[in-house]
């Protein structure tokens, strides 16, 4: 998942940058799951924010996708 599409799923401001810090991967169980771990920076340049997103698509068809979030 690209920067501007987490952005618009977290509801991040249009000037603030969402900085990814961390990406894991797991397949497990008919599951492939992305994990991407965010900071959320102002335009000062301090930390905000900070977000952890789930990419999950099925490995069997129909091959559904989810996407979770969370604010830690």
């Amino acid at each position: 998942m690209n920067t501007d599409d987490a952005k618009l799923r977290l509801g991040i401001p249009f000037e603030h940058d969402l900085v990814q810090t961390e990406t894991t991967w797991k397949a497990k169980g008919g599951q492939d799951t992305d994990t991407y771990w965010y900071d959320e920076v102002n335009v000062a340049g301090q930390v905000v924010g900070k977000y952890v997103l789930y990419d999950s698509t099925s490995t069997h068809p129909p091959f559904e996708r989810t996407i979770d979030w969370q604010k830690l």
